[in-house]
């Protein structure tokens, strides 16, 4: 019995590293916008509970003031326009309203020409599709928008 006992607690550590060894290694994502107001990836596929990492470079050469750019991840179900439509008359909050900052699941803030910016988050445990967007205003109409699908 002694020798069961003792086996047992020698594999259920042993399991547990196995495990942990075969869980989802972080995604690391590089999204690419400009003065075409278009990221670069519009779908991002991520397992639940994977650490995922989004990097935003706004290669664009316009002023931040006119042609800036950010990276807003919504929750599930949260209504992306909504969302884009509090944003605009939010410019003294980066056009990231606080009203809305429940909807929010990960961002990365306002970057002018030349600059980048990184958000890492680990995604739902809940499998879906999640909106993100770009809220500078008038960009998220013009299409600058993707979704994480989390599956």
């Amino acid at each position: 019995m002694n020798i069961r006992k003792n086996l047992l607690l020698f594999i259920m550590p042993l399991a547990l590293v196995c495990r942990m060894a075969a869980a989802d290694p972080q995604l690391d994502i590089v999204i690419t916008a400009n003065d075409s107001m278009k990221f670069s990836v519009t779908k991002i596929e991520a397992h639940p509970g994977q650490i995922v990492q989004v990097e935003l470079q706004n290669q664009g050469t316009l002023p931040k003031e006119v042609m800036g750019h950010n990276w807003i991840l919504l929750k599930a179900g949260r209504d992306a326009a909504a969302y884009d439509a509090a944003a605009t008359s939010a410019a003294k909050e980066s056009y990231q309203p606080s009203s809305h900052a429940d909807d929010v699941l990960a961002s990365i803030p306002l970057l002018g020409p030349k600059n980048s910016g990184k958000v890492t988050f680990t995604a739902p445990t809940e499998p879906g599709h999640y909106v993100y967007l770009c809220s500078f205003p008038a960009h998220f109409q013009v299409g600058m928008k993707g979704e994480l699908i989390v599956k």
